[in-house]
C-alpha cells in the first residue's frame, strides 16, 4: 500500500500550515529522509522529510494555501506499484475550517477536491485510523458529523485507507445510528448565562469607513495566532501589574568595562570582539537570578497543582515581519553574560528569518519584553501562557533623583511586572521585583 504523506504538526498551537514550496515533482524517486517540501507555520519555516522510500505521486497539497494539520498532501508508492484509481493526481486540497481561518463551507458545498474520496470496491476496506489513533475523515465529513452529533469512531469509512467521507456520515444520519451521547443539561434552577459580548463583524467595521478610503490586508497565520492567544490570555488570566524604577548607572559602567575587556577572535570579516553585551542581555540575567532568589514566583498555574520550575528559562520577545516570537534562553540563571549575549543574537537572527526550531520558542518559565530601544518609558505586557510572569522594560533615561536631601541626576529605567494573580500575588510579585532591582543596581552579583 502507498504511504500517506501528511502535513505534520510542528507547533503546539498549529491548526493549519502552508506549503511554501515543494522540492520534488510528481513521479520523483525519493529516499526516506529526503526533503519533500517546506511548510510555513505561524512562527517558522520548516523542511519536511519523506517518511518512506519510493515514488512520489498524487501531490494534492498545493503551495500557498491553508492545509489542515494531518491532512494528506501526497502519497509515496513502491517501485512498480500501481496508482490507486480513486484519487486524482495533483488534486487541490482545502483545509478543514478552524477557528484560525474562520471559514466554513457554504450550504450545499461539495467535498473539497482532494479530500472527497470515492468509495472502495467491496472487500477492500482498510484501517480507518491514523497511527496516532485519530479517525481518518475528510474535513467536510468531520463538520457534518460535529453538527449532527455523530460519533465518527462508529462510522465505517468507504474512502481510501478507510477514510470517512461525506456519504458515510450522511448514511449514518439517515439510519439514525452512531449518535454521540447528548450533552448533559444544566440544572433547571441554574440561572441563564448572560450572552457573551461579541466583537464587531467585518461588515460592521467596514460600514464605518467610506468606500475606497482603505485597503484590506488579509491576516496571515502568525497574526491569527497572535490575536487568538492574546484574547485567550487576557480573557483567562487575571493580570496584576507592579511597576518600579531601577537606577542603571552601575550597570552601564560594568557593561562598558566588560565590553572593553572582551577578547578578540578571528573571523572571515577580520578580528571582532568575542561578545558585545547589551543592557537587555544583563536584564535577562538579572531577571533569571531574581527568579531563583524568589523560587515561588518561578511557577506556572494549572488547575490541579502549581508547577514550580527548577530553572529560569527566559523567553525574549523579538519583533519579526508580521508579528513577534519569543525565543528562549534556557537556564539563563546558570549562563554567563557573554553566553546569553551570543545566544540571544543567534536566536534573534534566526527568528527574523523564521529558522527557529519549535523547542527554541516553546515553553519557558517567564519572558522579557523590552521596548526601551524605541524610547518607550513604561508599558504593561500580556502574559504568554504557561508563564505566570512577564517583565516589560522601558527606556533608560536621565532623571532627577533625591539622595540624602540633594537632587542628583541618575539614569533610571522603569519596569513593569505582569503576573498571573492565581500563581503570583501582589506580595510575591513585589518580592520578585525587589530582587530584580537589587541585581540591576548591584550588577557585580551577576558575575559571581
Amino acid at each position: 500500500m502507498p504511504v500517506e504523506v501528511i502535513l505534520p504538526k510542528v507547533d503546539m498551537d498549529m491548526a493549519t500550515g502552508k506549503i511554501s514550496r515543494w522540492f520534488v515533482e510528481e513521479g520523483t524517486s525519493v529516499k526516506q529522509g529526503d526533503v519533500l517540501f517546506e511548510i510555513e507555520t505561524d512562527k517558522a519555516a520548516m523542511e519536511i522529510d519523506a517518511p518512506a522510500s519510493g515514488i512520489i505521486r498524487e501531490i494534492t497539497g498545493k503551495e500557498g494555501i491553508d492545509i489542515a494539520v494531518g491532512a494528506p498532501v501526497a502519497w509515496i508508492y513502491a517501485e512498480g506499484e500501481e496508482a490507486m484509481p480513486t484519487r486524482t493526481s495533483g488534486g487541490s486540497l482545502t483545509a478543514e475550517p478552524s477557528s484560525a481561518s474562520g471559514a466554513t463551507p457554504a450550504a450545499g458545498q461539495t467535498e473539497p477536491a482532494g479530500s472527497s474520496d470515492a468509495a472502495l470496491p467491496s472487500g477492500q476496506a482498510e484501517p480507518s485510523r491514523h497511527a496516532d489513533g485519530q479517525i481518518r475523515a475528510t474535513p467536510l465529513a468531520r463538520r457534518i458529523a460535529r453538527e449532527n452529533r455523530i460519533d465518527l469512531s462508529a462510522v465505517a469509512g468507504s474512502g481510501p485507507r478507510g477514510r470517512v467521507v461525506k456519504v458515510d456520515v450522511e448514511a449514518a444520519i439517515a439510519s439514525g445510528g452512531a449518535k454521540a451521547a447528548p450533552a448533559a443539561k444544566a440544572p433547571a434552577e441554574a440561572p441563564a448565562a448572560a450572552p457573551a459580548a461579541k466583537p464587531m463583524s467585518d461588515d460592521q467595521v467596514l460600514k464605518l469607513f467610506a468606500e475606497g478610503s482603505y485597503e484590506l490586508v488579509p491576516h496571515d497565520n502568525m497574526r491569527k495566532t497572535i490575536a487568538r492567544r492574546l484574547v485567550e490570555a487576557k480573557s483567562t488570566i487575571p493580570h496584576f501589574y507592579l511597576t518600579l524604577d531601577c537606577e542603571l548607572d552601575a550597570l552601564l559602567a560594568l557593561r562598558t568595562q566588560l565590553n572593553a575587556a572582551a577578547p578578540v577572535k578571528k573571523t572571515e570579516k577580520g578580528e571582532v570582539p568575542a561578545y558585545k553585551l547589551s543592557v537587555n542581555d544583563m536584564v535577562i540575567k538579572a531577571f533569571a537570578v531574581a527568579l531563583m532568589a524568589v523560587p515561588d514566583a518561578n511557577a506556572s498555574w494549572t488547575d490541579s497543582a502549581m508547577v514550580r520550575h527548577k530553572h529560569a528559562d527566559v523567553g525574549v520577545a523579538v519583533s519579526i515581519p508580521g508579528g513577534l516570537i519569543t525565543p528562549i534562553i534556557r537556564r539563563a540563571d546558570e549562563k554567563t553574560l557573554s553566553t546569553i549575549s551570543n545566544e540571544m543574537k543567534d536566536l534573534a537572527t534566526r527568528a527574523r528569518s523564521r529558522k527557529l526550531k519549535p523547542e527554541e520558542y516553546q515553553g519557558g518559565t517567564t519572558a522579557v519584553s523590552n521596548l526601551g530601544m524605541f524610547g518607550v518609558k513604561d508599558f504593561a505586557a500580556v502574559i504568554n501562557p504557561p508563564h505566570a510572569t512577564i517583565l516589560a522594560v522601558g527606556a533608560g533615561e536621565e532623571r532627577a533623583v533625591v539622595r540624602q536631601g540633594e537632587i542628583k541626576i541618575a539614569t533610571v529605567m522603569s519596569v513593569t511586572l505582569s503576573t498571573d494573580h492565581r500563581a503570583v500575588d501582589g506580595a510575591l510579585g513585589a518580592e520578585l521585583l525587589g530582587a530584580f532591582k537589587r541585581m540591576i543596581e548591584n550588577p557585580m552579583g551577576m558575575l559571581v
